[in-house]
């Protein structure tokens, strides 16, 4: 396949906080320019990861926007303005484009005058949708003009069909998320914690669940070092991890992550209830992160209706808080069968689940789009 030209346009690549999508989509398109290929990002000036990554991290702030500098200097990234000047931007940025991919979460105003650029510049437009809102919220996709989309990537089966059977997309693909693992892989650290979780308290989508797999069962073992990294956590929810013995340290900057697993014994794995019930089977992009870095992961109620990993092998799927407190205490005492179980996760991801197979994929659909 000759060289070819993409433009992603992505609610942010600079910040990644409280905001995910970011940790597959760079190494997403830095595994397509080493593969040949000529890619710019967009991000609208002003978007809200970025704008509350500066507002509320401080210091923190500083060292996550240098660092992804530093570790992706081959990512051009185009900034723009939501506003009367966009038109104009896109029509100049995409007179040369092959394909367009609009990651559902931007404006639906900056996503149509995208797609009314296709007729005069030729140009292929993907949807990629990594989220719950074609589930629970169909209305907000619905603003966007989906018939001029040449096809749909849905980091799901249970979402592809979606759209598909409930919006009448002729052409969608299951198009999972993966492992960047260049930046996530185990490394030669001191353990310090006994327990990790990473995530974000978010909008009471899964609160029940985290009080029964993460807050009981810490503040029935004291003598466990407990720690929790994630950012929008109302008061009521940083007192019931005080309460319980756990300690918050707040945003992590997802780069930083894989010495925070390295430094870990075993982490959790809390999904949010969509992903348990409607959208059962879609991983977050935790998962394959985590077992890409090589640590033993714990998971309560979630089925990989998918066939992505080997549960059971690659992580332990527990159905409630007790036989989660108990499957933990006895990986805890057990070094063998965590150095089994990180290993097996671990093979999985590099035979299926990193960004290389995912570019792979990708290229096959244009190569499909463009027949």
């Amino acid at each position: 396949m000759k060289p070819l030209r993409f433009h992603f346009f992505a609610h942010s690549w600079v910040s990644d906080w409280n905001h995910g999508n970011a940790h597959f989509l760079r190494g997403l398109a830095r595994s397509l320019v080493r593969k040949g290929h000529r890619v710019r990002c967009y991000e609208q000036l002003g978007a809200w990861s970025l704008s509350n990554l500066v507002r509320n991290e401080g210091e923190r702030a500083v060292t996550a926007i240098d660092d992804f500098r530093r570790l992706f200097p081959d990512l051009n990234i185009q900034f723009y303005n939501n506003d009367e000047t966009f038109a104009k931007f896109a029509a100049e940025h995409l007179r040369e484009s092959d394909v367009v991919v609009i990651h559902e979460w931007n404006e639906p105003q900056v996503v149509n005058t995208i797609l009314e650029l296709k007729k005069k510049h030729g140009f292929k437009a993907l949807l990629h949708d990594t989220h719950h809102r074609a589930y629970t919220s169909p209305r907000d996709i619905l603003k966007y003009r989906l018939d001029l989309f040449d096809g749909v990537l849905a980091f799901g089966e249970a979402i592809r069909r979606i759209y598909t059977d409930g919006f009448g997309i002729p052409h969608a693909w299951t198009f999972h998320e993966a492992a960047d693992i260049e930046h996530f892989k185990p490394l030669p650290l001191e353990k310090e914690v006994d327990i990790v979780w990473v995530g974000n308290w978010g909008d009471d989508e899964r609160t029940k669940e985290l009080q029964e797999f993460l807050i009981k069962p810490a503040s029935e073992k004291p003598l466990r070092r407990v720690v929790v990294h994630g950012v929008r956590y109302p008061e009521h929810a940083l007192a019931m991890l005080h309460e319980s013995g756990i300690e918050y340290q707040g945003y992590l900057p997802n780069l930083s992550a894989p010495s925070v697993y390295a430094r870990s014994r075993l982490t959790l794995h809390v999904p949010r209830r969509q992903y348990t019930n409607g959208l059962s089977g879609i991983p977050t992009i935790r998962v394959f992160e985590t077992l890409a870095c090589g640590i033993p992961l714990v998971c309560s109620p979630w089925e990989d209706v998918e066939k992505l990993f080997r549960p059971g092998d690659d992580y332990l799927c527990v159905p409630n808080g007790e036989t989660l407190k108990a499957t933990v205490e006895a990986l805890l005492r057990d070094d063998a069968a965590c150095a089994q179980m990180a290993a097996s996760g671990m093979e999985t991801i590099r035979k299926r689940h990193t960004c290389d197979h995912r570019v792979d994929q990708l290229l096959e659909i244009c190569q499909e789009l463009h027949a």
